[in-house]
């Protein structure tokens, strides 16, 4: 067992034009004087970093580190989200998507698929340069609109399509490999890899890569219905990284899980700040720590109702209250009245 890392806050939701909000200086400042120890920083997000530099000079990636600690923080991971998803978009989602890119090449689906590769590319080299074993993706999607089965699926279509996801992603996970990195896919609705069984299709065509691992959120799991606490029995070799991020799901007679369009705020799954929703953090930091996670506890504010802010300090004290420091011994040792080979025999019976 370990004791787990934390507390981490994800900062892209909270980067902006405003003091502090808007350098990495005063946002990580901001963030320590929230409560955290670390921060969980957007590779994309040109006022935080500049990712060409941080993946091609040590020297700035020391001196950014260096800005972290001085102001009572640490990174604790690159995310690599945006980027992500637009190394595989489907047609339809062309225009949506397009405002993650740089002006120059909306409405180039190609050139923005090559930039994407390229940028997740750099996350790897510089959370590499940064001395961290693992970074944060979307996986992108392009069997998502035929996520649910009408019309009829032809026969091959989804196939057809973790096979291109597949051929994708596999140059930059061996890049990855190279510099000892893993990608943890945050499993994601809207992302083809939203959940165990999707995960595992990503898999098989990449002959179980090693460097493919996933972000656990289990606030997508309860808007899904899904079973978060079994998914971390099933895939603990596979989790690398975990946001803290709480839901609520309160179907009624009018809508479910699919929502009926309706904005966050009205939808019967709706994302909440921790502790304030329905998932079991108790039993899943303790799931976690049995496990061994070596990873940090970030949390990820998205909430329908409470103010960033407020929620970011209440998410500090949050996971600070459910790390599990582990024991250095048994509960019971007092009673322990030492044993030993002869001893065990006589008390089986088997010394006559």
């Amino acid at each position: 067992m370990k004791t787990m890392r934390g507390p981490g806050l994800f900062l892209a939701q909270f980067v902006g034009p405003a003091a502090p909000f808007d350098s990495f200086c005063a946002i990580t400042r901001w963030a320590a004087d929230c409560g955290y120890l670390g921060v969980q920083v957007p590779s994309g997000a040109g006022a935080l970093m500049d990712l060409e530099q941080a993946a091609a000079s040590q020297g700035y990636c020391e001196d950014l580190a260096g800005q972290a600690e001085a102001n009572g923080v640490c990174i604790t991971e690159l995310s690599a989200h945006i980027q992500g998803q637009l190394v595989a978009v489907h047609p339809a989602y062309d225009a949506a998507f397009d405002g993650f890119a740089p002006p120059e090449l909306r409405g180039k689906p190609a050139a923005r698929q090559e930039w994407a590769v390229d940028q997740v590319r750099k996350t790897i080299d510089a959370s590499a340069r940064l001395g961290l074993d693992r970074m944060a993706a979307f996986s992108g999607a392009l069997a998502w609109p035929y996520v649910y089965p009408w019309p009829q699926r032809p026969a091959g279509l989804i196939e057809a399509a973790f096979d291109e996801l597949a051929a994708r992603w596999r140059p930059i996970l061996d890049h990855a490999e190279e510099k000892g990195v893993d990608i943890c896919f945050e499993i994601h609705p809207g992302e083809d890899l939203h959940d165990g069984i999707s995960f595992e299709m990503f898999l098989d065509r990449l002959d179980q890569h090693p460097r493919a691992r996933m972000l656990y959120d289990p606030s997508h799991y309860v808007l899904q219905q899904l079973d978060y606490l079994q998914n971390l029995d099933i895939y603990a070799e596979r989790i690398g990284m975990f946001h803290v991020k709480d839901a609520e799901f309160n179907p009624t007679g009018r809508q479910g899980v699919y929502g009926g369009y309706q904005s966050w705020v009205d939808r019967a799954g709706r994302f909440r700040s921790p502790g304030d929703g329905q998932v079991d953090f108790g039993a899943i930091f303790s799931k976690l720590t049995t496990m061994g996670f070596d990873g940090w506890a970030v949390v990820e504010w998205e909430c329908a109702l409470k103010h960033p802010e407020d929620g970011a300090r209440e998410g500090a004290a949050f996971v600070r209250d459910h790390i599990i420091r582990v024991t250095d011994r048994a509960f019971d040792d007092f009673a322990d009245g030492g044993a030993d080979h002869a001893a065990n025999l006589r008390m089986l019976g088997l010394d006559r």
